[in-house]
């Protein structure tokens, strides 16, 4: 499933967000930056470790606030770590906006003609996939009515229920 809003198509994968052909990945991360399990755990075990050390060294940032490091072994340039939770591991909807939005805005300034975004705020941070798939989604087709060199953005469902939900919102938008 895929939409276009401008010029930029945002479309929907299912699978493992490390293996995408994108410029970059979006890690859901915690403001320390750390790399633990889900996506950024999945990240680090493909691209490596001297991807959290070079966000550690990067951070704190605040919730809501995202930074770019370089890719390691993973076939994209640079993985966008987000904030999407502090240390008590719990998310908003404001935090998953802001995360999302940050996100678009690094992949902008670096250049980027694509990225992928897993679905922040829904793994450790336990926030409903549902609202925030619509969150995500309102805040990336504001994000493309502006200036912008994103011209794929892949929303990426790690399994099928994640995926239902994501084209669902993709479909309603």
């Amino acid at each position: 499933m895929e939409r276009r809003f401008g010029q930029t198509t945002v479309s929907l994968h299912q699978g493992d967000i490390t293996r995408l052909a994108v410029d970059a990945i979006v890690n859901a991360a915690n403001t320390h930056l750390w790399m633990g399990g889900g996506v950024a755990g999945a990240i680090k075990r493909v691209g490596g470790a001297a991807i959290e050390q070079e966000a550690v060294a990067r951070g704190p940032i605040a919730v809501g606030e995202a930074v770019a490091t370089k890719a390691g072994a993973l076939s994209c340039r640079h993985v966008i770590h987000a904030a999407t939770m502090a240390q008590d591991l719990s998310t908003s909807g404001p935090a998953i906006r802001a995360a999302t939005r940050a996100s678009l805005r690094v992949a902008d300034e670096l250049g980027l003609g694509s990225i992928a975004l897993p679905a922040l705020g829904t793994g450790v941070g336990g926030f409903p996939l549902d609202e925030a798939a619509a969150l995500m989604l309102e805040e990336i087709t504001g994000y493309v009515r502006g200036p912008t060199g994103l011209v794929r953005i892949v929303l990426v469902a790690f399994n099928a229920e994640a995926a239902e939900v994501f084209s669902r919102v993709l479909e309603e938008a």
